[in-house]
Parts: C-alpha cells; structure tokens; sequence
C-alpha cells in the first residue's frame, strides 16, 4: 500500500490557504493592537485568544456538520468555499481600518473573519483522511503539514520584504497578497479533488478498514469507547493542549519579543521563524517516517524533547544573532514530529463515521490551551515579571508537562515497521 502523494498534495492546498492567514495573524495583529490602537501585553493576549474561544465550540460542531452533510461537492468542499470567501472578504478590511485608527471597524471585522476561519478548519483537516487509506495517515498528514508550512513561509517572507524597518508599516498589500494566496489554493482544490469520487473510490479498495477504537467495540460488543482507549484519548488531548500552551506563547509574542525586548527592526523577526517553518517543510516527511519504523508515540516524544532542549537554550539568549539559527532549525524538526504524529493518534481511536468530530476534539484541545495561554503569558510579562525573558521559559515547562501526559498514552499507536516485517517473515510462504 502506498501513499497518493500527487492526490495528497492537492488536498494539501486547503491547509495551505489556511496556514498562510494563520502565520500573518499570529505576526501582524499582536503588532497592530500595541502599536495603532496602544494596547498593552495582557490585553493584547485576551484578544487574541478570541479567534480559540471561537474555535472551542465551533471547530467540533462544524467538524460533526461536516461528518452529516451530503452534497455534489461531497462533505468537506462546500465549507472549505464559503468559509474562504468570507474570510477573504472581512480580512482585505483589517488594514483599512488599521490605517484610519477605527478600532470599532477593525474589531467588527477581525470577529467576522475569525468567525468564518473557524467554520473550514475542521473540514479542511478531515479531508485528508476522508481520502487516505488509515496505515499511511501519518505519511499523509505530513504532506497536508509542509502544505500548510509552505503557506506559513509565504506570509513570513511578505512581513520581511514588505514591513519596513521605520515608521508606521501599511498592512495592506500583505493581507491582499495572503487574500490572493487564500483563493488561489482553494480553487486548485475544488479543481482537482472529486471529494465524493476519491471517498467512493476508498470504499471500493477496501481502504477504510476497521480502527483500533472500532476493533474494540466490535470485541466487547458495545457502544461506549472501552475505558482504556478512552484514558489514553484523555492524556492525548492534554498532551497536544499543553504542547499549545508551550508552542502558541512563543509563536502569539515572538515578534514583540524580538522587537521589545531582544531589539530587532521592522519585519526582521519573521527571518528565524522562517527558519523554523523552513525546517519543519523539510522534516515533515522524514518524521512521517520515523514514526513508521519506530511509532508515533516515540516521534512525538523525540519532538517535545528536542523542543523543550531549544526552549531552555533560547531562556538565557539577551541579543538577536546568528547563532539563534540552529536553535530554530531544531524548532522546526520538533514540531514536525509532533504535529505530523498527534492527529493520526487521533482518529486511530476514533469510528471512520466520526472523523469530523474528532478532529473537533484536537482543536477543542488545542484551542483551549490557546485561549489560556495568550492571557496567562501575557500577565506574566506585563504584570508579574515585566519582561518578556519569562516567554521561553513558560513554554520549557508547558512542554515537559505535555511529554509527561503523553506517557500515559498507550492506545492509537502505529506499530513500527520493523516489528511488522519481523511478523510477515514468520508467515508461511503463499499466504495472503
């Protein structure tokens, strides 16, 4: 059995039209809300939870929608099309009302678009293994994640070529450019995905075979999730929360962490996140297959682990340099892994029928952790430490917590390669 690459490529587009949005959000918004409308850290991160407190109730419930909807576009297509077009629509208003000073307007409209980013995502997300027969779905959520990393180098790339190093920076062009980006993908992907034919087609080759989640149900002939799976889907989402609480600090204050506090110019941060998400585009593959030989389970421990090693080294950094690189490189390595490994654990112990809805309990997971930890962090730098040296630190701790829970989980896992090919060299030739 082998992976489609071409057909998960183009799938992939859906999440790079919505990595490219998130990585200019992440960057450009904290920068407007302190330096047009003179909001402070802790304020600045209660509004930027607002898009994950959104996300909590909405990615689940449109996830479930999805999972129920019928069309000629199939299930997922049709809320990838709406939610793009009107995200794309309120968003080109950000930086108008970003030049005339209306915080109203500029509130109005990031509420709006937040609102329509949230109705696509899990859709968006689920299409992948709508499509993918479940032994390559880490391979697969890998491709979809260098996607979504490719989009994300698009938006760094903008803020560093076009944010300049003086005076006041008009957003505009960057958020037509990301809007172009946006439409572009999405209709590469209505174009080329036939989501219904490609979901017709798994049915008929026998790709959606039974789950680790179903396989129990099926031994003990209930309706409830056994309690074991259940504990270890408890510990996974609060592995992945914490590894948000850690991950969405750094990425929510990087750039008034550069600026403020280690000095840089302009859109000069964007150049070690590039890096990062350079990094993380050329490991997402190479950490598909790691956890093929080895599992997921030890791909994500050596991602949290490597992280955590980078987090603690970037603790004692006072100035911007080159030697911050590799710090970032290994960043980008670490997050692959974990990102690339935690969503098939996921929906390894899920029904095929609920893959919507449990790729709504991930962002329940991860968007929790992200409405906490902008407010948290942020108080801590603006009223209990008053410099942003305490960032690096607060997300050394959330990572070594979120490797403990994840010790706890011992269900959704991919048997590595090596114990599978030792298993079929005892089988007696001839058989199937």
């Amino acid at each position: 059995m082998k992976l489609n690459y071409k057909r998960t490529l183009l799938v992939g587009f859906a999440f790079l039209s919505i990595s490219t949005f998130w990585q200019m959000y992440d960057s450009i918004i904290p920068l407007i809300l302190q330096n047009t409308f003179q909001i402070g850290e802790a304020a600045t991160g209660r509004v930027m939870a607002i898009d994950n407190i959104l996300a909590l109730f909405m990615l689940p419930l449109f996830g479930h929608l999805s999972d129920n909807t019928h069309t000629r576009l199939g299930k997922r297509t049709p809320y990838i099309i709406l939610g793009t077009i009107a995200a794309v629509c309120f968003m080109l208003m950000l930086p108008i009302f970003d030049r005339s000073k209306n915080l109203l307007g500029f509130a109005l409209c990031l509420g709006v678009t937040l609102f329509a980013m949230a109705t696509y995502r899990s859709p968006a997300v689920s299409l992948m293994p709508d499509v993918t027969p479940k032994p390559l779905r880490s391979k697969g959520n890998a491709i979809i994640n260098l996607m979504g990393a490719v989009g994300a180098v698009i938006s760094l790339a903008l803020i560093k070529l076009l944010v300049p190093k003086e005076g006041k920076p008009d957003y505009f062009p960057i958020f037509a450019i990301v809007a172009g980006v946006m439409v572009t993908a999405v209709v590469v992907l209505v174009l080329t995905i036939r989501e219904n034919a490609l979901v017709n087609e798994m049915e008929e080759t026998g790709g959606y075979e039974s789950t680790e989640a179903e396989l129990n149900e099926e031994l003990s002939k209930g309706k409830k999730m056994p309690k074991d799976i259940l504990k270890s889907l408890i510990f996974m989402l609060l592995c992945i929360g914490f590894f948000f609480v850690g991950y969405n600090a750094v990425t929510t204050f990087f750039s008034l962490f550069m600026t403020n506090y280690l000095g840089t110019k302009g859109g000069d941060f964007a150049s070690y996140l590039m890096v990062a998400t350079i990094s993380s585009v050329v490991a997402y593959i190479p950490s598909g297959a790691i956890a093929t030989k080895l599992g997921r389970k030890k791909a994500i421990m050596l991602g949290l682990g490597v992280m955590a090693l980078c987090f603690l080294s970037m603790s004692f950094v006072k100035t911007a340099g080159m030697f911050m690189i590799p710090f970032f490189v290994i960043i980008g390595f670490g997050y692959a892994c974990v990102i690339v490994n935690t969503f098939p654990i996921i929906w390894e112990m899920s029904k095929g029928s609920d893959i919507g809805k449990y790729t709504g309990f991930y962002y329940t997971a991860s968007m929790t952790a992200q409405i906490v930890t902008p407010t948290v962090a942020g108080f801590l730098i603006e009223k209990v430490f008053k410099s942003y040296a305490v960032l690096f630190p607060y997300a050394l701790c959330a990572m070594i917590i979120s490797f403990l829970m994840l010790l706890n989980v011992k269900h959704g896992d991919s048997k590595p390669e090596a114990q599978k090919d030792k298993l079929e060299a005892l089988a007696p030739a001839g058989d199937d």
